[in-house]
């Protein structure tokens, strides 16, 4: 989610530094900042905003030094402002830090170094680890200190850190966000990714999880976590910047479809926990769903892909919560004339918290007095600002217009609130609720599953690259799935048509065209409404279209009615909109790619529609 560097050696530091957060923007960030050791001690500056603000600030204002940090920040606790800004500092303002990763333990951690007097100025989980270790600093040197601290954090990090009375020491870790070293000749240098580090170097040591480097001028010095010596030897990096930023994928789709694992992860942390039959939201959005009315209904509103999420939440709630939902299009929305009232709410769902129409569909809600609930990724943001509380879906920065890993946290946070929603008004028993929440847990999993039939998807898509037209059907929980599946495609090969409809609309029109060699994507996972998804495959057959079907792993009888299968492995019916994105996602990534198209930017579309 954020971009970490750090530098030591014989070059200007904040030029170095400059240079290396400028290649990681690409990954999409609110704020930046740098610290610095010189003859003054540590200096930090910080700024909200794009790097180009922080770089107008160092011209002039000024740092000198060899050894400091910068970072890049995508808010996930606390707002984009200067006083969450990375880096942070204790309170005698001799050591800073910078950190990518969630601290799960922060709340703990705090309030214990506040009882010990120690004062916080963020509101930013990271904070507590640079008190925590100023704490253990007063009695160890920085190096144990460092180490001390980190044995008492629970969460992922990446984290560096620089300390006054050290200056010619940079120190760093990792635990489930990556960590790099350069190496280069007089100088070294720490990254949370390689593109940031190859304008110097390319001669690089990865660290693994609960490692800790200690990094000089002349090089690394690597150890556990307890303080055992490592010995590792640099590798040379062969790829070209691009590739880096990428992660080795060759389109930044490509690499958010594989992210999903992680960023469902990330959605689920800290809220969902299976075992113990609870769901925890913030205090903010828990007071906010508990003030609900019983007679309270929901009228969702998405633009594009957040629309087709918003589709999914609608059967999600009103099958276990029972609540009363309509799902409108933000751009239809103010000009049907709705009537709202308190007993309304209004749930936005949006990747960036700006889109124009959903946007202005909240401000009308909170005019005719209506609650306002949003799911949104972006901290800070405009829809999340004007909200009553916000879900945020944590899934990380999506640089490809297509979206992928922001649709599929968007449905598992409507997931999380399904349940919550569902237990708290009494509308499902313990047993089943509680196979709902175990089966929320596994989807990680299930999505790691899912990708591994990469290879197939690929192989599937090259057999259907030259078709210039297709149909999506599904039913109940998958017709958004078919919505959704179609909108990929044409969002990204705008060679291609593609239209998505309700499977058993198909007799309804579009079952005209259908006509030898057509190709029919289907989603037929097991579900009350299977067999009649393989009477509609029937239908097509019968005209000699391609059918192609999305279908549960083990499932042998559809092979007879299928031209291709893409199998997903079994979930709970309302949760198979997750499981089922993936392979849409690859199949229409792979038939873009075959047709060189402009993934990751094409014509026409933008990241975030802000106008309307």
């Amino acid at each position: 989610m954020c971009g970490i560097v750090g530098y030591i050696g014989s070059a200007p530091v904040v030029d170095a530094l400059l240079d290396a957060l400028s290649r990681l923007e690409y990954r999409g960030y609110d704020s930046a900042g740098v610290a610095v050791i010189n003859g003054r001690g540590l200096q930090v500056r910080k700024r909200v905003g794009k790097l180009k603000v922080l770089t107008e600030v160092l011209r002039w204002r000024p740092l000198q030094g060899s050894t400091g940090v910068g970072h890049t920040r995508w808010a996930t606790h606390g707002e984009p402002s200067e006083a969450n800004a990375h880096p942070h500092t204790d309170c005698t303002g001799r050591l800073a830090i910078v950190h990518n990763g969630i601290i799960e333990n922060y709340a703990e951690l705090k309030a214990r170094l506040i009882s010990r007097g120690h004062r916080f100025r963020s509101k930013t989980d990271t904070e507590a680890v640079a008190h925590l270790i100023e704490e253990h600093a007063k009695k160890h040197p920085i190096a144990e200190a460092f180490r001390r601290a980190l044995k008492e954090v629970r969460g992922s990090y990446a984290i560096c850190l620089i300390a006054a009375r050290e200056p010619d020491t940079l120190y760093g870790a990792r635990s489930g966000s990556p960590l790099i070293v350069g190496v280069g000749k007089g100088e070294s240098l720490f990254a949370s990714d390689a593109t940031a580090i190859l304008g110097r170097t390319r001669r690089v040591i990865y660290l693994n999880d609960f490692e800790v480097v200690e990094l000089t001028r002349s090089g690394p010095r690597l150890s556990t976590l307890q303080g055992k010596p490592i010995r590792r030897s640099p590798t040379t990096i062969t790829w070209d910047v691009s590739a880096a930023q990428k992660g080795g994928y060759p389109h930044f789709m490509l690499k958010e479809i594989h992210e999903q694992p992680a960023a469902i992860e990330q959605t689920l942390m800290n809220r969902l926990d299976a075992k113990a039959s609870r769901i925890v939201f913030d205090a903010r959005t828990k007071r906010f769903l508990d003030r609900l009315s019983p007679r309270a209904r929901l009228v969702i509103l998405g633009c594009g892909t957040a629309y087709h999420a918003g589709l999914v939440g609608e059967y999600m709630l009103e099958e276990f919560a029972h609540i009363p939902v309509v799902v409108d299009l933000a751009s239809e929305f103010r000009y049907r004339g709705p009537m709202l009232d308190r007993h309304t709410t209004v749930l936005a769902i949006t990747q960036s918290g700006e889109t124009a129409d959903t946007l202005a569909g909240v401000r009308l809600a909170k005019e005719q007095g209506a609650n306002v609930l949003s799911i949104c990724n972006v901290m800070g943001s405009s829809i999340a600002r004007e909200s009553d509380a916000v879900l945020y879906t944590h899934a990380g920065p999506e640089i490809a217009v297509a979206s992928t890993k922001a649709y599929t946290s968007q449905v598992a946070t409507l997931a999380l609130l399904t349940l919550y929603l569902a237990k708290q008004r009494r509308q499902i028993a313990p047993a089943p609720w509680k196979r709902m929440a175990e089966g929320l847990a596994k989807l990680p999993r299930l999505i790691e599953a899912a990708l591994a039939q990469e290879d197939s998807i690929k192989g599937v898509a090259a057999k259907y690259a030259s078709a210039r037209n297709f149909y999506y059907l599904g039913r109940r929980y998958n017709y958004p799935s078919a919505l959704e599946g179609a909108l990929k495609l044409k969002e990204i090969c705008p060679l291609i048509h593609a239209e998505g409809y309700a499977a058993g609309e198909m007799k309804h029109g579009p079952i005209s065209l259908i006509r030898k060699g057509w190709p029919v994507v289907f989603l037929a996972p097991q579900s009350p409404v299977y067999e009649k998804v393989v009477s509609n495959i029937e239908e097509v057959r019968a005209r000699k279209g391609e059918c192609i079907v999305v279908a549960s792993e083990g499932d042998q009888a559809i092979r007879s009615s299928a031209d291709s299968v893409l199998t997903i492995p079994r979930t709970e019916e309302f949760l198979s909109p997750i499981v089922a994105a993936i392979p849409l996602q690859l199949f229409a990534y792979y038939i873009a790619d075959a047709n060189g198209c402009d993934i990751d930017q094409p014509p026409n579309l933008a990241k975030s529609v802000t106008v309307e």
